[in-house]
């Protein structure tokens, strides 16, 4: 299996998102559907924060689940490479500005991410990045330090197995005894070898960004090569009516998952189990 770390397209994915994080937040605000009935609700879920906890919220973007961490009580230090995302984030934030701490860091940067400080947050999430990110390993790295013994990380991504490069969503129509069945599916025709392409997360946002898809093995083995072991994991699907005049939405696919969410928590090697008790 080939290599799923690109450090050296760290900087041109940068410039693609400092290209694109006006247009991103303007058309995100405070979230979308896929935020509000997916991603946020099986994030908070996972991440049970409590009033007080302090939380890392690495590729913050415009800031929107930071500001949902906050109204959760939780202290929240919001990271992200862009600098036109931080300064976006940072205008939409007013009632909750003295619990949010927004900052230029990069999450593929070791030495950057250790500078916040160890064994500091109660909680790490990551929302929908690792498919922008090149590498992986320095982050997976840094989190046994800057996150507290019993603190755990939380990532959503696009589903792998679905949303592969290739894939392709299908609508088919058949005549069962004079009834029309609709099925909906999506065609597979890579998945296993780790790659990056580009590609449009929103349709007329100004350049194409760069995505990095990693078949579940290896997205899970960043994971275990750090001392980390999973010991949560969703699959949301949407359950809302169908979106009749879009046929290929997610909205439609309600048995197939766009989304992934696990999270992750440091493994005490000395007994072979959690360190979460």
């Amino acid at each position: 299996m080939s290599t799923s770390e690109w450090p050296e397209l760290t900087s041109e994915t940068q410039e693609f998102w400092d290209q694109n994080a006006a247009f991103w937040d303007e058309y995100m605000r405070e979230g979308n559907h896929f935020h509000y009935q997916l991603i946020r609700p099986a994030a908070e879920r996972l991440l049970a924060i409590k009033p007080g906890e302090v939380v890392l919220d690495v590729a913050c973007g415009n800031g929107n689940f930071s500001r949902r961490l906050a109204t959760l009580g939780a202290e929240v230090v919001a990271i992200d490479f862009s600098k036109t995302f931080v300064t976006q984030a940072k205008k939409r934030t007013s009632d909750q500005a003295d619990r949010i701490t927004y900052r230029v860091i990069d999450a593929t940067d070791r030495t950057q991410l250790l500078g916040l400080g160890e064994g500091h947050f109660d909680a790490v999430v990551c929302n929908q990045a690792f498919m922008d990110m090149a590498t992986l390993q320095p982050l997976f790295a840094a989190l046994s330090s800057i996150l507290k013994l019993q603190g755990r990380f939380v990532f959503t991504l696009a589903h792998p197995c679905f949303q592969s490069p290739g894939a392709i969503k299908m609508v088919e129509e058949e005549d069962c005894d004079g009834e029309i069945v609709v099925r909906r599916s999506v065609k597979i025709s890579t998945y296993i070898t780790p790659t990056t392409y580009r590609g449009i997360g929103i349709k007329g946002q100004p350049v194409p960004t760069r995505y990095f898809h990693r078949p579940l093995s290896q997205l899970f083995q960043s994971c275990f090569d750090a001392g980390f072991v999973i010991d949560g994991i969703e699959e949301p699907v949407f359950e809302s009516k169908p979106n009749e005049k879009r046929s290929l939405s997610w909205t439609n696919f309600g048995e197939i998952p766009p989304i992934l969410v696990a999270r992750t928590r440091r493994m005490d090697k000395k007994r072979g189990r959690n360190d979460y008790r």
